[in-house]
């Protein structure tokens, strides 16, 4: 790693900050709820909000003629609109209902009529809220005309008009005073040239309701209001559905995406789904489009800390405004010092110190920087810890390697890719590894340590195939060299040590198969084919107690496994021969052994292992029999007995049965669980539990 410890950056596109650092020298989240108090189906806005004050309301007058064709002049509509931090604004239907509001005891609008006209003339409050409608484009989700149906379904009792039964308005004469799309048609849909139009509601003296066809208009898909979908995801969002918030925010921006806090909002999604950098483009969309957007600076300053980004986080959290405490920036400052350090090590190859800062940092809050992730793993690989490398590589932040190009940088994202060759290559998957380094050498060609790695992934994975092949011709000496090769460009790889152990046994070079066993589990301690290979040569060099050990290990991880099985009831056969122990009632598979006699009974349930003990009557037992014999193929190397009570009632009260059938199971000498006769699932679960414990 010396020569990825001098290689300096000249890539214009790397991140700065840690990033950067690496490459001189070589997840709980912090997303932050939208609004949540929800008041009449409206987010209500945060205390820190730098909206405008709500104004009075204006009244507005328009005139109603009995001559349609020449409509009276209305005054001029003037809208107000409000700043928004995420938080939704009023629906395009709320607004309409505020403009044709009716009158009610407290507040309602005055009519008047004038008679040198003929005409009447209503007079109207404009809420202050009121703005231009949107267009919207049709929708293509089902799910997502539902819940606005829904929305609208849930105001229709709000939706009250101020009208005289004999009064009929006609659009046209509105003016400056829209209607929402969809209404508009209705007032007219019944019209002919020559015909009075008639609104399509239901009259119930001078107080008209809005129908249920309006709102079927409305909700038809036709005509969607950005600002319903975003209240929708904001809906969504609260609930944790993060994907449907995702959804309703894209369709939002679709229909305007000069909104900020559209873009903001998604990125909040995005950051739910673990989609980090995809957020981070969301927000400085967001900040394009409005820079003194407080809540995106501080929702972008989080995501740059979770990816280690540390420096643009300090930025953003300084132009967070009233979302930023103190807390944030010394977290920030203190994770940029443990990211220091992890370069340090790095460079002077302390792998344990490596390992635990790249530790503290992920605590830290760089629990989404593959950086990092990939540091500790290489630091884990220098120190031969193969199968925890594997691991953490394995849960690094699954960004595809396009994103990362994108985000940190071609050079970062041939580092990350080199890591996971050389994780591949020690656990084993050859083509895996071969397809990283060739990718990362794309992506940085020329670079000296990536260079190295490719030849030596290509001599592993090249002796690899020559051995296997010259070991299925059973030229096993042959096989042994082609193999000796590849573990001189990599000699800590356990699948090399493993596979010549496994010529070297077939040539009864039993010890030198042993050491090879026993390096390749050094190096991955759960690598079954290593220790069942090591098991079988204790057994062929007569070790019947280290033969033993190897198979208990083996039946933990694979209870059921016959070969396994049978290998330890051998080995446990020879020991107990070896020591002059009876072995006339062991038996290996599905038998069970049926005590004759007290003596016999506490042979088995002291003997070292685990026993289990059927106490059952001699009529009436096929089913739990059979139950038996099931777990008795599945766990072979387990002692099951069966005790007639009829036959042996001093057994049975000596061992406090006291219902039959009854289970219970011993281990070393010790009585460890019962379990009811007719509970056929626990007694499987136990089994495998004790079997496998140790205790």
């Amino acid at each position: 790693m010396a020569e990825m410890a001098n290689y300096k950056v000249q890539n214009n596109d790397l991140g700065c900050g840690f990033i950067a650092g690496i490459f001189k020298c070589s997840r709980k989240s912090l997303v932050h709820s939208l609004p949540t108090n929800l008041t009449q189906n409206h987010l209500k806005a945060p205390d820190n909000d730098d909206s405008k004050k709500p104004k009075e309301s204006k009244e507005v007058s328009f005139v109603i003629s009995s001559n349609w064709g020449n409509p009276s002049p209305n005054p001029e509509v003037k809208h107000t609109r409000k700043p928004s931090l995420d938080h939704p604004r009023p629906s395009s239907t709320d607004t309409h209902q505020k403009v044709l509001q009716g009158r009610r005891s407290s507040d309602a609008t005055r009519s008047s009529t004038s008679s040198s006209n003929g005409s009447r003339q209503i007079k109207v409050f404009v809420a202050p809220e009121d703005r231009k409608i949107q267009r919207a484009s049709t929708t293509s989700s089902a799910e997502i005309s539902r819940k606005i149906s829904d929305h609208h379904q849930a105001n229709e009792g709000r939706a009250l008009v101020r009208a005289s039964s004999s009064s009929v308005i006609h659009s046209g004469q509105l003016g400056n005073l829209r209607l929402q799309p969809g209404i508009s048609s209705l007032l007219t849909s019944n019209s002919t040239p020559n015909s009075t139009p008639k609104c399509k509601a239901a009259v119930m003296g001078n107080i008209v309701r809005k129908s249920s066809d309006d709102l079927g208009v409305l909700n038809s898909g036709n005509k969607l209001d950005p600002e319903e979908l975003k209240s929708l995801g904001n809906e969504a969002y609260k609930k944790n559905r993060f994907e449907e918030a995702l959804a309703l925010y894209d369709r939002a921006i679709a229909l305007d995406s000069n909104k900020a806090a559209y873009h903001s909002n998604k990125s909040a999604a995005l950051i739910g789904l673990g989609r980090l950098i995809e957020a981070v483009f969301e927000c400085k969309e967001a900040i394009q489009i409005e820079p003194t957007y407080h809540k995106a600076h501080y929702r972008l300053a989080t995501a740059y800390l979770r990816l280690g980004e540390t420096e643009k986080a300090l930025d953003h959290y300084k132009l967070s405004g009233p979302y930023a405490y103190s807390k944030d920036i010394d977290q920030c400052q203190v994770l940029q010092k443990c990211l220091s350090r992890c370069i340090e090590a790095q460079k002077l190859q302390e792998w344990n110190v490596l390992l635990n800062e790249t530790q503290l940092a992920m605590s830290s809050g760089a629990n989404s920087a593959p950086q990092v992730f990939a540091l500790q793993a290489e630091a884990l690989l220098k120190l031969h810890r193969h199968e925890e490398a594997y691991s953490t590589y394995q849960n690094r932040p699954n960004f595809s390697i396009n994103l990362c190009a994108k985000f940190f940088g071609r050079a970062n994202s041939a580092y990350l890719l080199m890591i996971g060759a050389q994780v591949y290559l020690a656990a084993g998957r050859f083509e895996d590894a071969m397809a990283a380094v060739q990718q990362a050498a794309r992506l940085n060609p020329g670079h000296k340590e990536i260079s190295t790695v490719v030849k030596r992934v290509r001599a592993v994975t090249s002796a690899r195939s020559s051995g296997n092949l010259l070991f299925k011709a059973s030229k096993f000496t042959e096989a042994i060299v082609a193999y000796s090769q590849g573990l001189e460009q990599d000699p800590y790889n356990s699948v090399l040590l493993c596979n010549r152990a496994a010529c070297r046994s077939k040539l009864g070079q039993f010890e030198k198969a042993l050491e090879d066993c026993t390096a390749a589990l050094h190096m991955q301690p759960c690598y079954s084919k290593a220790r069942l290979r090591r098991a079988d040569c204790h057994a062929k060099l007569e070790r019947w107690g280290a033969s033993i050990k190897d198979y208990e290990v083996l039946i933990r991880e694979t209870p059921g496994d016959e070969e396994v099985g049978r290998g330890l009831f051998e080995a446990q056969i020879q020991l107990k021969r070896q020591n002059g122990e009876d072995i006339r009632d062991m038996k290996f598979g599905s038998s069970l052994v049926c005590i004759s006699n007290n003596e016999r009974f506490r042979h088995y349930v002291t003997s070292p292992g685990m026993s289990v003990v059927l106490f059952c009557s001699k009529t009436r037992q096929k089913q739990v029999l059979q139950a038996l014999e099931q777990v008795c193929k599945r766990f072979p190397s387990v002692n099951f007995l069966k005790v007639e009570v009829e036959d042996h009632p001093y057994l049975a009260k000596l061992e406090d049965v006291s219902t039959i059938p009854t289970f219970k199971i011993y281990k070393n000498g010790s009585r460890v669980k019962e379990i009811p006769g007719n509970d056929h699932e626990l007694l499987e679960s136990s089994v495998k539990l004790y079997s496998g414990s140790g205790l």
